[in-house]
């Protein structure tokens, strides 16, 4: 049983009201999760104030209060804390009531704004062949030990994250890989957790929408960096124009990995085609199953962490050559019949789809056509639209927006958001048509023998979010249906 005054460990208090000295049962920042003897943390969140729920956890059983602001009236029995943050505290609670979880195990965080995925699964896939009990903490799925458990957010909120990462301990994996999003880093889900290392992938524009400006955005993911140990790691992609600015300020040992520069992880792309990747990475030759420029920096990154933990090179190179990526990560399915080659990929920003299609460019054959069949999230960063809309006709021969998660939005408003950025000449490529489903079918009955078509957006995603209601959708199902009826 642990009592207020264990958790309240490094936790920055401002004030007391009250015995610490009780046993509590459950750390929660969710006012409705509370039960007897809960610990409510009251967080001013993005959509709501925490404070404003003080009174409904104590009704519902909450033996202590930590908040930023105290009550004008308290309520007898009841403890309160008063500290500056109240969302850190909740991570530094959170990690001391589950047992310190991070300490029991290798926890590293991956973050940038595209590759996460890609990275935390190819380290999950890569330390599970290499013979160790593994954790995975993703947007596509939460993994311990081969078993899924289901995944709601890139990184999940400081409590279920630390009960995650407790049950982990409690599976025996030896090391966790966790995607760190900037929303994570911003929110402080990550606060009081200790990392073997970190990565840096790259950094584009995204998230404007919750940052505001993209200095924010920047700052959000170097604050990770800078809150790493000296006893850890921090790996960059040196580049990315920024990637040396991520660990100015970090007490972390520096590892770089490049393609194009000097670097500690130097590789060479010797052949890109759909049978995948030959490199050398440090010298040494070797085949991977991934395909594309930006997967090579994905299996530098992991490359550089494997051998920052401690890995026998060979062995890492080893099993690096036979691993898959993510799922609906550039994502290919080819037709039986007429040979056209679907690709499922996760690609929303305009920097990774640049990169999905200069990726098919260099694949291309001779004189295949390109149909990219693109859309933009509702509710989200509205600046991007028009750029999504102009790199998908620049680098496509044909291109069909249509609807990604349109969530409460209009979704003609959103393809009209995104004609904004074409030219006259990119007006003669496209057409809009808002139902995902007919947009994907449209575009396979115009593709020809060899033809490449590109689903970009949703990748992983089972469901497509429209006016607050998830429905079952799946673009690599869609792709699977229109391919069978081509060859009947």
């Amino acid at each position: 049983m642990k009592t207020l005054a264990d958790i309240l460990y490094k936790v920055h208090i401002a004030a007391i009201s009250g015995s610490t000295d009780v046993v509590v049962s459950g750390v929660q920042i969710d006012s409705r999760k509370v039960s007897h003897r809960s610990v409510f943390v009251a967080v001013k969140g993005v959509a709501a104030d925490g404070h404003r729920f003080i009174d409904k956890a104590i009704e519902l059983g909450a033996i202590a209060i930590v908040c930023e602001q105290m009550p004008a009236q308290q309520k007898e029995g009841i403890t309160y804390v008063q500290t500056s943050d109240s969302a850190e505290a909740a991570g530094i609670l959170a990690h001391n009531f589950y047992g310190q979880p991070s300490t029991k195990l290798q926890l590293v965080g991956v973050t940038g704004t595209n590759g996460k995925t890609t990275i935390a699964t190819l380290l999950y896939k890569l330390f599970t062949c290499l013979g160790y009990k593994c954790g995975l903490v993703s947007t596509v799925e939460n993994m311990i030990n081969g078993k899924v458990i289901p995944s709601t957010h890139t990184t999940p909120d400081a409590v279920s994250l630390n009960a995650l990462l407790k049950q982990m301990v409690d599976e025996g994996c030896e090391y966790v890989f966790m995607e760190v999003s900037s929303h994570a880093v911003h929110q402080r889900r990550i606060a009081g957790l200790e990392f073997a290392g970190g990565l840096f992938s790259n950094i584009t524009h995204d998230h404007l929408d919750y940052h505001k400006t993209f200095d924010e955005y920047i700052k959000a993911k170097k604050g990770f960096f800078d809150g790493l140990s000296a006893n850890a790691f921090a790996i960059t992609n040196i580049d990315d124009k920024r990637g040396a600015v991520m660990l100015q300020n970090t007490a972390a040992k520096k590892i770089s990995y490049s393609l194009r520069s000097m670097a500690d992880v130097k590789g060479k792309i010797l052949e890109n085609s759909l049978a995948g990747l030959l490199m050398t990475i440090n010298d040494q030759e070797v085949h991977f199953r991934l395909i594309g420029e930006f997967n090579a920096y994905n299996l530098l990154a992991v490359y550089a962490a494997a051998i920052a933990l401690g890995e026998d090179r060979q062995d890492v190179l080893q099993c690096l050559s036979n691993v898959s990526g993510a799922e609906g990560r550039f994502d290919y399915t080819v037709s039986p019949k007429e040979k056209v080659i679907a690709i499922v990929d996760y690609a929303h920003t305009p920097d990774a789809l640049i990169n999905v299609l200069a990726t098919i460019k260099k694949l291309k054959q001779g004189h295949e056509q390109v149909i990219t069949v693109v859309g933009c999230g509702g509710d989200r960063d509205k600046t991007k639209r028009p750029v999504m809309g102009e790199v998908a006709c620049e680098h496509s021969d044909k291109v069909i927006f249509t609807s990604d998660n349109p969530r409460t939005e209009d979704p003609l408003q959103i393809l009209a958001d995104m004609e904004e950025g074409l030219s006259v000449s990119a007006r003669r490529k496209y057409v809009a048509i808002a139902d995902r489903k007919q947009a994907i079918k449209t575009a396979i009955s115009m593709a020809q023998p060899d033809d490449i078509v590109l689903v970009a957006g949703k990748g992983h995603e089972k469901y497509q979010e429209i006016n607050g209601v998830k429905h079952h959708f799946d673009d690599k199902e869609v792709v699977k249906e229109m391919f069978e009826l081509l060859g009947k």
